[in-house]
């Protein structure tokens, strides 16, 4: 799942048009971990998690790849 999150961060993050550099500075996080996370070797916070949704205005589903099924 981390691989999932990680593809998804990258490309939402190329979507603002947003550098690694400039999403770890909105983030409060040093480039490193924004790294880590687009590779999948880190799973971010659940505290990190909120501040993505924020700064790139998307839902945890969206980020997480997950669809959302109504009156199945």
């Amino acid at each position: 799942m981390s691989d999932t999150i990680g593809k998804r961060l990258r490309a939402f993050r190329k979507l603002k048009n947003l550098t690694q550099q400039e999403l770890a500075d909105k983030l409060h996080v040093s480039i490193a971990i924004v790294g880590a996370i687009e590779r999948g070797t880190r799973m971010p916070s659940n505290e990190l998690l909120r501040s993505i949704h924020a700064v790139l205005g998307v839902t945890e589903q969206e980020l997480r790849g997950e669809t959302l099924t109504i009156g199945g």
